[in-house]
């Protein structure tokens, strides 16, 4: 059955289960009530749990061509 834009969404709980075989419930719109989501990602080395930090890549000198391009846009003080 459709919602309508002014219902909410169907919480309900599903078990999520990680690459290690760690595994917990959770309450979710995803799937339906008792479902298994098993997720592709490593607890013990992804940064979303390790604390760990992201670097942004400049592949193909994008951010060094904008900033050579439009640097000064701002202009000097």
């Amino acid at each position: 059955m459709a919602r309508t834009p002014t219902e909410h969404p169907d919480y309900h709980f599903i078990r999520v289960v990680m690459t290690d075989g760690a595994e917990y419930k959770t309450r979710s719109t995803w799937g339906k009530e008792g479902d298994t989501l098993n997720l592709d990602i490593d607890p013990l080395t992804h940064p979303a749990w390790t604390g760990g930090e992201q670097k942004m890549l400049d592949r193909g000198g994008r951010v060094s061509r904008f900033t050579s391009r439009f640097g000064n846009l701002g202009g000097k003080r």
